[in-house]
């Protein structure tokens, strides 16, 4: 079993690069204007009702619910994973939190992944406050997954691959569970993106997306996007409100979520990140090749390093759960991790970096490089960093577009 090449990944379709003016886009301008106004007027007064009881569709009111920019954006993501339509938001956490506080309540439980981004986790502890309780199990067993199930859970959530310690869940098992049990399957997209895998070929009926990274890579604009499958039937979830069953079964959830996200919550995405976003996004299927294949050739070298005590890649044959990620994904994506034999010498060699940026953030066009430990799971203590996985001289790295030659031998002249 080997993982596509990462020459072999699919170069940007045509629909990411031209849908915008084949849609139509006024004066011929090849990309959607970013259009700043906030409110929308209307020749009848009958359309105007009908946006706001929702009979009237693809139209817009006022910028906080969406603007003609977002949508685009809307558009292009669904194209991305091949779903039936997506809901934009300000950052990857504003959709998560329109996520679960719009579709769980008081009394329900899901069961999620232990190993999953920091703020994330934290966002668990807000649910556990407001009655939502969470199970945190080891999804790379979907046994793990069954044996936590109750009957109040409502929706199983997993991250395709694990920031920073790269565990990988069972996600095709996980999902032919949720199926059985008639859960909604939550799986975050963000590390590998639409271009390496799309969640829902394992069964997932909401996909999530941090477009801060990897769908837009430059570091420049906060966004992040909750697209439906169509592969979850919301007939049998009990948490819809009475007002959106009269819609089409199908829009029932994407339809929640957007008045209490981004009516109620105000987690709207701004038009002009929006437009930098899907600028980006036209790009995503190359920059993936190229920082896959650099990521790969870093934890190579990583790996056959006398300092390096371990290298996190889930396409090293010594990952885990690298059957896997062979099985699922394109290629490897653009995160690693490692841990020198002597911790102590961690902090100096970062300082000795000299391409690399020691900065937060993953996903960018530049490679970032962030010791785990005292910085982002400082708050969550030792406690929860055992739980996890993380050692207190995890480094991990986000592979940016510069060469691997180059890359190397900035580690190389750091660890030595």
């Amino acid at each position: 079993m080997t993982a596509v090449p990462d020459d072999e990944l699919p170069p940007p379709t045509s629909q990411t690069l031209h849908g915008d003016r084949r849609d139509g886009v006024e004066h011929g301008a090849i990309h959607k204007p970013i259009h700043t106004s906030v409110q929308y007027g209307f020749d009848r007064v009958e359309d105007l009702i009908g946006v706001f009881q929702g009979t009237v569709r693809n139209s817009f009111s006022y910028a906080r619910q969406g603007t003609p920019t977002s949508a685009a954006l809307e558009a292009k993501i669904s194209q991305l994973e091949q779903g039936i339509g997506s809901i934009c938001f300000a950052s990857g956490m504003a959709a998560l939190s329109a996520l679960f506080l719009t579709l769980l309540r008081a009394g329900d439980h899901l069961v999620a992944s232990r190993y999953v981004f920091g703020n994330t986790n934290s966002l668990f502890g807000t649910l556990g406050d407001l009655g939502v309780a969470v199970s945190k199990v080891d999804a790379g067993s979907a046994d793990k997954v069954r044996a936590a199930l109750r009957p109040e859970t409502r929706m199983v959530f997993v991250e395709t691959v694990a920031n920073p310690g790269t565990q990988i869940p069972d996600l095709e098992a996980i999902g032919a569970l949720c199926r059985e049990r008639g859960l909604l399957y939550v799986v975050d997209n963000t590390i590998t993106s639409p271009a390496l895998f799309r969640p829902k070929s394992v069964g997932a009926g909401l996909v999530v997306n941090s477009l801060t990274k990897t769908i837009a890579g430059h570091g420049a604009a906060l966004g992040g996007a909750v697209t439906d499958t169509g592969e979850f039937d919301w007939r049998g979830y009990p948490n819809i409100a009475a007002s959106y069953r009269a819609m089409d079964p199908r829009q029932w959830g994407l339809q929640q979520i957007r008045k209490k996200g981004l009516r109620d919550m105000g987690g709207t995405l701004a038009p002009e990140q929006a437009h930098r976003i899907s600028l980006g996004a036209e790009t995503l299927s190359l920059r993936v090749a190229q920082t896959s294949a650099t990521a790969l050739a870093l934890a190579r070298f990583l790996d056959a390093h006398p300092a390096v005590g371990r290298v996190h890649y889930p396409m090293l044959e010594s990952h885990p759960q690298h059957a896997l990620a062979v099985r699922h994904f394109k290629a490897g994506s653009w995160l690693l991790a490692f841990e020198l034999h002597d911790s102590a010498r961690m902090p100096a060699m970062l300082d000795r970096l000299q391409l690399a940026i020691k900065a937060t953030g993953l996903g960018d066009n530049r490679t970032l490089v962030i010791p785990v430990a005292p910085t982002i799971y400082w708050e969550a203590g030792p406690v929860v960093r055992a739980e996890m996985g993380i050692a207190d001289g995890l480094v991990r790295v986000s592979v940016g577009l510069e060469s691997a030659d180059e890359l190397i031998a900035d580690f190389e002249q750091a660890i030595a």
